[in-house]
């Protein structure tokens, strides 16, 4: 079971209590809204994708590292973040990055603190190699994220992906082990 500690945030795997927050987080309009592909559109939906979850976490090849973050002092569900394991090479995991949080949260730091004890965990006790994410250029905030944890920019996708009506560039960012150690 994985729980990490910030300053102001525990980090931790999610547990079969958590089912109405995970809900509540993956199906909120404003949160999800940049991430349609993954935000939950029924009750039903919502828990067998939980159930895997939980499932996955006790596998010893797991997939998902997606964490619950809450409040250390409140303990109120701040959103979640974490990482898929994409591949597990040789010379450690590549897994893509991901993180949401509820629009109260915005503009105080959570994601930021949270990433960078992420990272601190993916490369130094879980065998990570490369970490890759991205957000559509339009999203300057998540951007700013990355660009303040040191992930560095690999591309820039032009008329990439069609949302909200209309077509989006997506940006791109990477981090390599040597990368995070370097810094």
């Amino acid at each position: 079971m994985i729980s990490l500690e910030t300053d102001r945030l525990i980090l931790r795997d999610y547990k079969e209590g958590d089912f109405d927050a995970y809900f509540r987080l993956k199906s909120d309009d404003t949160t999800m809204y940049y991430l349609q592909d993954i935000k939950s559109n029924s009750y039903e939906e919502a828990g067998k994708e939980f159930e895997e979850v939980l499932e996955d976490q006790k596998k010893p090849d797991r997939k998902f590292y997606f964490l619950h973050m809450e409040l250390k002092k409140t303990h109120e569900q701040v959103g979640s973040i974490g990482y898929t394991v994409i591949d597990d090479t040789p010379v450690g995991k590549i897994v893509h990055l991901g993180y949401f949080t509820f629009q109260q949260y915005w503009g105080n730091g959570y994601v930021s603190e949270a990433l960078e004890k992420v990272l601190e965990y993916a490369f130094t006790e879980n065998n990570v190699y490369r970490v890759t994410t991205g957000c559509l250029a339009e999203n300057k905030a998540l951007e700013r994220v990355m660009q303040k944890n040191g992930l560095i920019k690999e591309a820039e996708h032009l008329d990439h992906e069609w949302h909200d009506g209309k077509m989006k560039t997506r940006l791109e960012y990477r981090l390599l082990r040597k990368e995070w150690e370097e810094r």
